[in-house]
């Protein structure tokens, strides 16, 4: 093992961070680190914006549920989808490209080029000693997003990145069993283990949590995820993605 591996294996979400902010040179080479990630033909459909405002990043802390290390870290990414620069290389280019703009394909190309870049970004912020946390909460009003941060048409806000010095210690925490998410050859289909799988599962993360809080909590993953997803979320988003110029076709 190297000291790649063990920085991802030992991730942690830091929802507590102190007052100091990033420097000019951190935040550089983490966008940089972010940009070297692989992107699907080159497209590099993805556009970063750092917020240190700060009556903006409280803003956006409420927009996201009243999050308060989205307004106390030591830089806030929002990470985005972006076609903008590709509609005007194809008009520099005098080339329709609209229909490929507005395809499902496109559109989940751009999610991906953002996701990948965002997760060496996060690695690059771990290696230096610093700690990050994703805030998928942005998503809960966009619209106020967009007119905050001023984000034009072939542009969407996936999510948001706060990084910074952290100031709590934190366990990692355990992921599914190698064997629930790892197939070999073609997807397993025995749903008895399937559910064994996740019974040992959930005792797991059961135990995880009351000796996390003391036992004031014993959620069971199961519990936990079918309770979330019962109620459907953000409802809106089809409508806003079709608004911001994607998902047409």
């Amino acid at each position: 093992m190297n000291s790649v591996i063990e920085t991802m294996l030992n991730h942690t979400s830091i929802r507590k961070f102190t007052d100091k902010p990033l420097s000019k040179e951190q935040i550089k080479l983490i966008v940089e680190s972010a940009q070297s990630a692989s992107t699907s033909s080159f497209v590099q459909a993805y556009t970063i914006i750092g917020v240190s405002d700060k009556e903006k990043k409280k803003k956006l802390a409420e927009i996201a549920g009243n999050q308060s290390y989205v307004e106390h870290n030591g830089h806030f990414f929002i990470f985005c989808a972006d076609l903008l620069r590709h509609e005007v290389s194809a008009e520099m280019e005098q080339k329709n490209i609209q229909q490929s703009l507005e395809s499902t394909e496109t559109f989940i190309v751009s999610v991906v080029d953002a996701s990948l870049a965002s997760q060496n970004a996060v690695l690059a912020a771990e290696s230096m000693g610093l700690g990050a946390c994703y805030i998928g909460g942005i998503r809960n009003k966009l619209e106020e997003v967009r007119e905050l941060l001023n984000i034009p048409e072939r542009v969407f806000p996936l999510f948001g990145v706060a990084v910074g010095y952290p100031n709590q210690e934190t366990s990692t925490k355990p992921r599914l069993p190698f064997t629930q998410v790892y197939h070999e050859d073609e997807y397993q289909q025995d749903m008895s283990l399937y559910q064994k799988q996740l019974e040992e599962y959930n005792n797991t993360i059961s135990a995880y949590y009351h000796e996390r809080t003391g036992g004031k909590r014993r959620d069971r993953w199961t519990e936990q995820i079918a309770n979330m997803m019962e109620k459907p979320k953000r409802t809106y988003m089809k409508e806003f993605v079709k608004k911001q110029g994607f998902l047409k076709d």
